[in-house]
């Protein structure tokens, strides 16, 4: 009976170890998720200025079409590239249409470097410049998904297709919170496409570039293309209250939002006993603004007491101004108070514009919010609260009245001293 029982768990056991070896248990949940192909979309301006022969002895269209095909040739495997233009189409003298002509060139997706240098090959310079419009149907191109997305858009010119200003539908796409970046290179650019591309690059946390030759944006284009698909941290779209009561309730991470001219907006956050709230704010400056203006970050409780606040003040040009605060908060010995403590933060800015300045959508704001172990050792400043200044003022003070009763004693002694001789 017993060898029966042996012999049948040896069989169980055979059975076990051939199965775990066909179907690893757990094999599917230990298998990293893929993550989604970052994705690029290149918008050229193909408008009738590109025949310009001003870049090292060749024409800009012809700069334009080099430096493509070197880019095309280093782009990454996991990035999906697509190719945009605008001005490449409708030769004429009609605005309406003019303003309309922008297509995608060559789908966003894995790339067929064979099929879209021959797409490229085709281009020659045609109409007008609709960067706005074109912007627009790149930001369609890229729409869905939580891939990291970035335009590069190259142009040689501001958009000829007024009112609708190319700056104002780079904040548009900005404030849908889609994280959404727009870098902008201006070949042999005036002041005038300049101050657009830069105001187009600023309003997405994008950069401007001024090229002047192939190389150049040979080496430029390909450096955004790669940043494309390094990994980054996508801030979480997210709007902040009036009042603290209705406020969102953030978790530890990254936070993006807009704040009008003067406005204060809050948000709400959980600390329990032995841990410590650090908070960070960022206000951008994505248009301009009149001197003196300045950042708050408050740390408050939900009766309205302030715990602490961290300030930061301007005065002249600034692209951000960022300012951020601690909260240490002590360890509960009894087992009723160990509950979380919802504080309320609140970003407040002190920016003005110009009238001419519109003021719609809001200034960027990125709000970042970690929780860590609160201070172990009395040594750390932050378990004191010095960050707040009342134990530093009462050092001096007791360290000033030891010095005193020092001196005078050091007096009286030279008084008696002399007195005795």
């Amino acid at each position: 009976m017993i060898t029966r029982n042996r012999l049948a768990a040896g069989v169980c056991g055979l059975l076990a170890v051939l199965a775990a070896g066909l179907f690893p248990a757990g094999a599917a949940a230990d298998e990293p998720a893929a993550k989604p192909s970052p994705k690029v979309e290149l918008v050229l301006d193909v408008s009738g200025s590109m025949r310009a022969r001003d870049i090292d002895g060749q024409t800009r269209m012809a700069a334009a079409k080099q430096a493509f095909n070197d880019v095309l040739d280093a782009v990454p495997s996991e990035v999906e590239l697509g190719i945009r233009t605008l001005g490449a189409n409708y030769p004429g003298k009609d605005k309406k249409l003019g303003c309309k002509d922008t297509r995608q060139l060559y789908p966003v997706g894995p790339l067929d470097r064979t099929e879209a240098k021959t797409a490229v090959a085709t281009l020659a310079p045609t109409g007008w410049t609709p960067i706005g419009p074109a912007l627009l149907g790149a930001a369609d191109d890229l729409k869905g998904g939580d891939a990291t997305r970035r335009i590069v858009l190259i142009t040689d010119g501001e958009d000829t297709c007024a009112p609708l200003d190319p700056c104002e539908v780079a904040r548009d796409i900005a404030a849908k919170g889609i994280h959404l970046v727009i870098d902008t290179l201006g070949l042999v650019p005036d002041a005038k496409t300049r101050d657009q591309l830069s105001c187009i690059a600023e309003a997405t946390g994008g950069t401007y570039t001024s090229v002047q030759h192939t190389d150049e944006l040979s080496d430029r284009v390909s450096q955004l293309v790669d940043r494309a698909a390094e990994p980054v941290v996508t801030p979480v779209a997210t709007e902040g209250a009036r009042e603290c009561a209705k406020a969102p309730q953030l978790k530890p991470g990254l936070y993006s939002d807009r704040e009008k001219f003067g406005e204060h907006r809050w948000y709400r956050v959980d600390v329990r006993p032995g841990q410590e709230l650090r908070a960070s704010v960022s206000v951008a400056a994505d248009r301009a603004v009149n001197n003196d203006y300045g950042v708050l970050l408050r740390a408050v409780t939900v009766h309205g007491r302030e715990i602490v606040r961290g300030s930061e003040a301007g005065d002249g040009r600034t692209d951000l101004i960022s300012t951020g605060l601690r909260y240490p908060k002590a360890p509960a010995d009894d087992e009723a108070e160990r509950t979380a403590e919802t504080v309320c933060l609140q970003v407040s800015n002190s920016f003005s514009a110009p009238a001419s300045v519109k003021t719609d959508p809001g200034l960027p704001v990125e709000l970042t919010v970690d929780i860590v172990d609160g201070p172990d050792e009395a040594a750390d400043v932050a378990a004191f609260g010095l960050g707040r200044g009342w134990w530093l003022l009462a050092v001096l003070v007791l360290t000033g009245l030891a010095t005193g009763l020092l001196w005078g004693w050091i007096s009286r002694w030279r008084i008696a001293v002399w007195r005795t001789n």
